[in-house]
């Protein structure tokens, strides 16, 4: 039998199963008591939509779902695959799992990634880890996400936006107990389980949270296999003080660990350990205008194995045909405090926040040599702020909101040679130091129902981060590396929207202007002698611009349709080019059934043009342009069933053509696993069927 026949049976299997569970479910369901209240005194009941295909503003830039819902394709096995229901979002792709968040054409630290007010910003110097690869969606309570620099409340250079996973803490009047659980079987291998339970009284409460996701090798649209599987793992627990309605002393605890085999990488992940500790202070209710204090400190660990051995054998015509294994970690802790004022005029945030980095790493050839030798400290990064937003309500339709906040940031080269050859650094000991100005102001118009607007211009300045200082080969001309030479990145936007919603309507249209001075971008250069390829960090003046557009419309009593385009436009202005990695414009309409009391249907067709705008070997960090690519679309489908008020059953059957395609914002082929050495991109998975059953309780 051949791989593609195998495949074609196996997905037949699993959607025969699919269908079988959903055709047997009647025989046990019982529709919700509230469900039946409601229909016999003739009102309408809309459940929430079972699955996840796209998420539309809730204010002015800012973005909020349930990350636990399951979502189309089959649900994220990591934090960047489920931003990309956002429009705007994408995700530099290396095979199955762990792709690297872009919003806008916007990469790395220019997004703010806080998971629990804490960053985790990861350890590997490619960022094969990077800070989302650590986060399992579906362990969250909340995803939000502000556009741009239009807040100054969650740390320094958010030039391109600001991404919170965050989980509920509550105050319980009565002994409680509940929680929540989903099992995922799909194709490929796909096998996830995910548990939270807490316990709660109205002096506190304890909540554990735990999942597990596995998966194989994919294959794509033409059978080819695609090295790409994974095992990951999560375990979080939170116990907190609750003495009054008021107040809220929580302590948590988190690890985790896994293993991801990447067909674009000379290594594999063989280890992402995770250690993630917080203590958090909340006080509300106070009398007068202050409406709460908050404060919360952290320590989150990242010990990150790369190898060319565990998930692969070691290639003899490669630059590393023996064993090898490098070893990274990155301890960062930090804290914030903050305090809100409540007016009948205004609100008020003021507060500090300050954060410490440090890296160290080893690395040997061999199997597991790497564990006997000792650590060496390369790199130490450091942030002070202090921050202040301001919303003055004006009249019942308009509001002003303005941010402001200062910064000192300050990186350590601690690294005494660099390079394979272990040359002499020469600016090993020295320390930089930044002071960083960031702030907004942003015209709110109509709240509620009708026709509202905004409009805001911000401006933000970023140091650049570690792996711009430390991950380069070279500087900028004339600097002795990058740590020397890369200038602080400053952006300057405008941000503009319009929102209308009614009964049967919901629709949005945003868009963006900006100029980037000092934009920190990657040359690649052609390898030689074997050492992989040479990659330079300079500072070119940038400038972008571009919009996201939304509808949802209730057509009919049990119709709804939902749509979203993306567009990103960006130029390099010192070279007079087009600006590398930019995502090309994307269209997404889906078509949802829901019947309000049990039975959900949809599709969702995703359409991506081709991106003839690149900039052929230059990128950042992570990737570059690899050249032109060409458009393609595809259809997924889904099917929901709500057993009762605890259990429900989703279902859904991506790329359901088999079409062959790639992602633009992509890493090329690696040669261990017989790619070309002309640059191919990695293919994205074929037809896959997946069946989840969710639990909440």
């Amino acid at each position: 039998m051949t791989r593609s026949n195998s495949r074609a049976m196996a997905t037949c299997r699993l959607a025969s199963a699919v269908a079988l569970i959903l055709c047997a479910s009647p025989l046990v369901a019982a529709p919700a008591p509230e469900h039946d209240a409601a229909i016999a005194a003739g009102g309408e009941v809309m459940l929430d939509r079972v699955v996840v295909t796209g998420v539309r503003p809730v204010s002015a830039l800012t973005y909020e779902t349930d990350p636990r819902l399951p979502r189309q394709p089959i649900p994220a096995s990591d934090g960047a695959d489920y931003l990309k229901t956002i429009p705007g979002f994408n995700a530099i792709r290396n095979g199955g799992t762990n792709g690297d968040p872009v919003l806008r054409g916007m990469f790395g630290s220019r997004l703010n990634l806080l998971t629990n007010d804490g960053a985790m910003p990861g350890a590997c110097p490619s960022r094969m880890d990077n800070p989302l690869s650590y986060v399992s969606p579906d362990t969250f309570d909340q995803l939000t996400v502000v556009k741009g620099p239009q807040t100054v409340l969650w740390g320094p250079g958010a030039s391109a936006g600001t991404v919170r996973f965050s989980r509920d803490r509550e105050v319980f009047a009565e002994r409680t107990v509940k929680g929540s659980g989903a099992l995922l079987f799909g194709d490929h291998g796909r096998n996830d389980q995910v548990a939270d339970v807490t316990l709660g009284a109205p002096l506190g409460y304890a909540r554990v949270s735990a999942n597990r996701s596995d998966s194989d090798d994919y294959r794509d649209g033409d059978g080819n296999e695609v090295p790409s599987r994974w095992t990951k793992w999560n375990a979080d627990a939170a116990l907190g003080w609750t003495p009054d309605a008021g107040t809220l002393v929580e302590a948590t605890v988190g690890r985790g660990d896994g293993e991801a085999r990447y067909a674009a990488r000379g290594m594999d992940g063989a280890q992402f350990v995770r250690e993630s500790t917080g203590l958090r202070l909340e006080k509300r209710d106070i009398d007068g205008a202050l409406d709460r204090i908050e404060a919360n400190v952290y320590r989150n660990r990242a010990d990150h194995v790369m190898d060319n051995y565990t998930l692969r054998t070691p290639n003899p015509a490669s630059a590393m045909p023996m064993p090898m294994a490098s070893n990274v970690e990155r301890v960062t802790t930090g804290g914030r405090a903050a305090a809100k004022w409540v007016t009948e005029g205004f609100d008020a945030t003021l507060g500090f926040d300050v954060q410490d980095s440090e890296h160290r790493r080893r690395s040997a050839g061999g199997r597991g040599t790497y564990a006997t030798l000792p650590w060496t400290r390369d790199a130490v990064m450091r942030n002070a702020g202090a921050f202040g937003e301001v919303a003055w309500r004006l009249d019942a339709a308009d509001r002003l909101v303005a941010g402001a906040r200062a910064d000192r940031a300050a990186a350590r080269d601690a690294r005494a040679t660099v390079g394979m050859r272990a040359t002499p650094n020469p600016t090993y000991g020295q320390t930089r130091r930044e002071d960083l100005a960031a702030g907004f102001l942003r015209w709110e118009h109509g709240t509620g129902r009708g026709l509202g607007w905004y409009a805001g211009v911000g401006h933000t300045e970023r140091m650049p981060d570690y792996w711009e200082l430390f991950s380069a080969t070279r500087g900028p001309t004339g600097a002795a590396n990058a740590f020397a030479g890369v200038e602080t990145e400053k952006t300057t936007q405008l941000d503009v929207g319009l929102q209308y919603r009614s009964s049967t309507l919901d629709a949005w249209v945003s868009a963006y202007a900006g100029r980037i001075e000092d934009f920190i971008l990657f040359d690649y250069m052609p390898a030689m002698g074997g050492m992989g390829p040479t990659t330079v960090a300079r500072n070119v003046d940038a400038a972008v611009h571009g919009a996201e557009a939304g509808i949802a419309w209730k057509a009919a009593t049990h119709w709804k349709i939902d749509g979203s385009l993306a567009w990103a436009w960006g130029e390099n202005r010192t070279q007079r080019r087009a600006l590398p990695q930019m995502s090309p414009f994307e269209a997404r309409l889906g078509v949802n059934w829901n019947d309000h009391e049990r039975w959900s249907a949809g599709a969702v067709l995703r359409a991506v043009a081709g991106q003839d705008r690149v900039a052929p070997g230059q990128g950042n960090v992570v990737g570059r342009d690899l050249g032109p690519t060409g458009g393609f679309a595809t259809l997924a489908v889904n099917g929901g069933y709500r057993v009762n008020d605890l259990v429900q059953l989703t279902a859904g059957i991506d790329n359901l053509f088999d079409r062959h395609y790639a992602e633009h914002l992509n890493l090329a082929g690696n040669a261990d696993f017989g790619y070309p050495a002309d640059p191919v991109r990695i293919a994205e998975p074929g037809r896959t069927a997946w069946v989840r059953i969710g639990v909440r309780y």
